[in-house]
């Protein structure tokens, strides 16, 4: 079992940056995937970028070349760096575990205005 919880949301102007933090509460280490998924309203939850145990990464097509995903396995943390936000980012950002069962942390709102 992981308690997963995301920081770092906020609002900000288009073109600018954010990074989202999901802490972990036990160690990431042996955990399969971690990811990032957001849902807008009125909209499906999706998923933006994860990353496995052994560093491989998985980006959606809208925020490659802008997001990167990223874990510090020494902090039970994954972070989620967003550059050139735009306002169509603008969503609440979820973070995942995949183990055995799914894991999902509460969620961070990304607001970014034009």
């Amino acid at each position: 079992q992981v308690q997963l919880v995301e920081s770092g949301g906020g609002l900000v102007q288009a073109g600018g940056s954010l990074r989202l933090s999901c802490a972990a509460s036990r160690s990431i280490f042996s955990i399969n995937s971690m990811g990032w998924y957001r849902q807008a309203p009125g909209k499906q939850r999706e998923l933006v970028a994860s990353i496995t145990s052994g560093g491989t990464t998985n980006y959606a097509d809208s925020v490659k070349g802008r997001f990167t995903i990223s874990r510090d396995d020494a902090k039970n943390t994954v972070y989620l760096q967003m550059n050139s936000l735009r306002p169509e980012d603008t969503a609440v950002y979820y973070c995942r575990a995949r183990m055995n069962v799914i894991y999902w942390g509460q969620g961070a709102q990304v607001t970014v205005s034009s």
